[in-house]
């Protein structure tokens, strides 16, 4: 049986390398990280040594696919002048660092409109990507948009919102999305059953398009369908349940990162698990 890339979001607590070291501590075969804290506008600096002591860890644990998360505190669609700027200069700075580590994937909650409108906040969006051409084009690191819960007033919990921004900047800059199940479901979209999920994927189709579909954050949820309130469970313990797990590990290969609120000693159970609807027959 082929690699199943699956992992979960790790603790870089201590440098970097660590994350690496935790995921393989949980059996993951890829992690999502923070390269910086990721509630302070500051970033870190990652030194020559952190970067040689991150290629040591990778050679040891052979984790690959690794995804970066952003700052919560980005917004790249902000009506304010100010903070705009200074999201931009964060997401500059965390795609420098991603670059450093060849990162594959670089994650973002696309924005929220606050003030504006939801059209004028997707348009930001894409302005902000595109201001940003000439550094992406400098490493490898994929930018990816992710699926929201629609808190607020968030962008990006409807399929439309992510083809819009993706639609403005797909021919200058590599560009993906990662699903988040919790975040998908709870913005209406029903992934429980095989059917559900058909169906949402055909509209991820129509609004998107699937070669545009890169992760996913495997989260169960602790909120019913359509109540856009984002509350991660543990798989198989919410609203969604198990059998829409089982379903997209025996019919999807994308890279897969657990963020479910019980951490590493659950992870681990729940990779175990997630492995083995893999390899169940359909």
């Amino acid at each position: 049986m082929k690699n199943v890339l699956l992992g979960a979001h790790t603790s870089a607590a201590g440098g970097a390398p660590n994350a690496l070291y935790q995921g393989k501590e949980i059996g993951a075969t890829t992690i999502q990280l923070f390269t910086s804290n990721q509630k302070q506008w500051n970033g870190r600096v990652i030194s020559d040594d952190e970067i040689k002591l991150w290629e040591k860890a990778l050679d040891e644990t052979g984790i690959t696919d690794i995804m970066s998360h952003d700052s919560y505190l980005i917004n790249l669609g902000s009506p304010k002048p100010e903070l705009l700027e200074k999201s931009r200069k964060a997401f500059r700075e965390e795609l420098k660092r991603c670059h450093l580590l060849n990162i594959t994937y670089l994650n973002f909650h696309p924005g929220s409109a606050t003030t504006g409108t939801t059209e004028e906040c997707l348009k930001t969006i894409a302005e902000s990507l595109l201001e940003m051409e000439d550094l992406i084009a400098e490493g490898k690191t994929k930018i990816v948009l992710e699926t929201t819960a629609g808190q607020g007033t968030s962008v990006g919990h409807r399929f439309e919102h992510i083809g819009a921004i993706i639609q403005e900047v797909c021919h200058k800059i590599p560009i993906g999305v990662c699903m988040d199940t919790c975040h998908t479901f709870v913005a209406g979209y029903d992934i429980r059953t095989k059917e559900g999920w058909d169906q949402t994927l055909k509209e991820f189709d129509e609004k998107i398009g699937l070669k545009y579909l890169s992760a996913f954050h495997v989260n169960d949820s602790l909120k019913d369908l359509g109540s856009r309130v984002d509350r991660h469970a543990d798989i198989g313990e919410g609203k969604i349940g198990s059998e829409s797990f089982r379903y997209l590990m025996q019919n999807n290969d994308l890279p897969k990162y657990l963020e479910t609120p019980n951490g590493p000693d659950n992870w681990k159970k729940e990779i175990v698990t997630l492995r083995k609807y893999a390899e169940e027959k359909n």
